[in-house]
């Protein structure tokens, strides 16, 4: 808290939050003694989303995509909630996928 972000003046500031929470959570996850039936899926998920903030351009039906299936991979694992939700409104910054 209290530190300033640093970022080139033509990357979109919702890119950088969505990059900075998911290297958050990739590292929480990463340093999670416990192994449990879906880390993979979400390891695999998790670097999805890395790879579109990445690209500058993410799409959003992805965006949400990968989001639930990070959520349910962990979503039990009580020890990454706040990384998870950190992740979940940086991806809430692109709004709803388009409609029809």
């Amino acid at each position: 808290m209290g530190q300033a972000r640093v970022t080139s003046s033509s990357e979109d500031p919702r890119v950088t939050e969505l990059r900075t929470a998911v290297s958050r959570l990739r590292r929480e996850l990463a340093g999670h003694p416990a192994e449990f039936p879906d880390r993979g899926i979400a390891e695999d998920e998790l670097a999805a989303l890395d790879a579109m903030a990445i690209s500058g351009e993410p799409e959003i039906p992805r965006l949400r995509r990968s989001l639930l299936l990070i959520a349910g991979a962990i979503g039990s694992v009580s020890a990454l909630a706040v990384a998870l939700r950190d992740v979940r409104v940086a991806v809430d910054l692109f709004g709803e996928p388009p409609r029809g």
